[in-house]
Formats: C-alpha cells, structure tokens, sequence
C-alpha cells in the first residue's frame, strides 16, 4: 500500500510518490513506474516522480523522475514544477525557492504566490543548456554544435537541431506541426543509433519571432501534451536558427509556457502552471 499525488503540468501528467514518507527501495522505482503508469490498470500517468531526501547539505530536496517504460530520466521541466507546489503545499518546506538535486544537476524552482500566499505558477531557471555533440549526447565527429544537421531516418530526409538541457533533444522545424504523424516517426527518430542514450523529439513551427508551436514524442513515454525540459531546448534551437529571439511563448498541446534564455548567464528560465489532480493509494503488486 503505497501512498500518492497525481499532479499535472500542462497536460504532462505525473504519479509523485513522497518517498520521505513513503520510503519505497529506489531499486523498485522502475517497476512502480511501469505499474502505476498503466492508464488501464494502474493509476495512468506519463511516470513516475519521487520526492527523495537530498545526499548534499546544498540541497533542499532530491528528484527522481522514471518513465512510463520504467526508463529513468535526467529530469523533467513539467514534473520539477509540481514537484516544488507539491513540497511547499505539502508543508515539507516553507522555502519559495528551492535548490532541488537532479541527475541534470541543481535546478532552482521559484515558486509565485498571490496576495493569500497561494502558488499562482513556478519559475524554474533550467541551467544552461548543453551544446556540444558528446554532451547530448549525439554520436559522430564531436564537433560544436549540432544545428541544421542532415538526417535520414525511415526513408526520410529532415534537418535536426539538437540541444540537451541535462537530457537530450533533437528538434526538426517545420511547416505545420500538425501534418507529423508523430506517433510514427517518434520512435524511430528516438531509437536511432545517432543517439545511444535515445533521445526526446520534438516537432517544431515558427509562428513568429516571439512564439513557437511544438509536438512531442518523449523518450520512454511516447506522445505526450507537454514538455518543459524539450520547451527549453526548443527555443534555444529557435534561437541558433534565427528563427526566434531569446525569449518566446511556446504553444504546447496542453497549454502554453514562457521560456526564457538569459544572455548574461546563459541560464534558461521556464514559467508555467502546477495542478494537483488527486491523493490515493496504490493497492496492487509491482
């Protein structure tokens, strides 16, 4: 009997498990994951994120984040927000911004309140985001960047853009985000040997200098309606291609959100809203 909070973030849907409380074994997180995830037999979500004590006095708190598949990820830019409502709401501090250790590295969420200390939204700065082939990581010659780079997959010929904001991204621009059927062409972009870590996909249309439109294939979970960490690196590539200036609203199936890359500290800052959905208890076997 497990106890949980399902939260939501645009859409991108998330089981989070206090495991301060709760103190599940982390080698059983993946099967948990995997289990709770089901939208048929578990409880249904895009995975699992665990609230962990932190391992360094620099830290306020540790974040783990598994996929529908089980897979653990870096980190993840919707989940990081409702992970900080969920400590501050929760009464498992009293801190607005929080120092959160990630396996991306320390992400600082700042949670905005409204005149009766309510959170209103949660300002997350993201790091900087990683350029360098090796870094994605992206195999072939480790040159600088990987911007406007020939690709085939599938019989197909695109132009990728790849950016890791602590987890990889590979962006394609297109016309109309919605012709791509993306539940094809995700998976085999996700799965391909160029990336031996898989990768997030992300489907990209300018709309203008200031706004952008994207779709999302997600490494490990599939197609789902938001992505903060892809939203992230989907400006930056806007931004190589000169497609976009250095901040945008960025259009995503389940909501918008407003990216941010500082010039001065080359550090990304992502807003957007954190919902909590339900409280339950998980009964089955994992």
């Amino acid at each position: 009997m497990i106890r949980f909070t399902k939260m939501e973030g645009l859409g991108n849907d998330y089981v989070y498990l206090n495991n301060i409380a709760e103190q599940v074994p982390e080698q059983r997180f993946p099967a948990l994951s995997v289990a709770v995830s089901d939208r048929h037999f578990g409880v249904g979500s895009d995975g699992l994120i665990v609230i962990l004590p932190p391992t360094t006095a620099a830290h306020d708190f540790r974040f783990r984040m598994f996929n529908a598949d089980g897979s653990e990820g870096e980190m993840c830019g919707n989940g990081i927000r409702c992970f900080a409502r969920y400590c501050y709401d929760r009464g498992l501090t009293t801190k607005t911004v929080l120092k959160v250790e990630t396996k991306a590295g320390t992400i600082i969420p700042e949670l905005q309140l409204d005149g009766q200390g309510q959170v209103i939204g949660v300002r997350v700065d993201m790091g900087e985001p990683r350029l360098q082939r090796s870094l994605i990581p992206m195999a072939g010659p480790d040159s600088d960047r990987v911007v406007d780079e020939p690709f085939s997959v599938a019989g197909r010929d695109y132009r990728v853009t790849a950016v890791s904001m602590g987890n990889p991204h590979v962006m394609i621009f297109v016309a109309d985000v919605d012709a791509v059927d993306l539940a094809a062409i995700g998976p085999q972009i996700e799965r391909h040997p160029l990336f031996p870590q898989r990768t997030n996909v992300h489907f990209v249309q300018v709309l203008g200098p200031a706004e952008l439109k994207m779709r999302t294939w997600e490494r490990g979970s599939g197609i789902t309606l938001a992505c903060g960490t892809g939203a992230s690196a989907v400006l930056v590539a806007a931004h190589l291609l000169g497609h976009a200036g250095r901040q945008a609203l960025i259009h995503l199936p389940g909501g918008d959100l407003t990216v941010a890359w500082d010039e001065q500290s080359n550090h990304i800052y992502k807003t957007g809203p954190a919902t909590f959905v339900c409280d339950g208890v998980f009964l089955k076997n994992f």
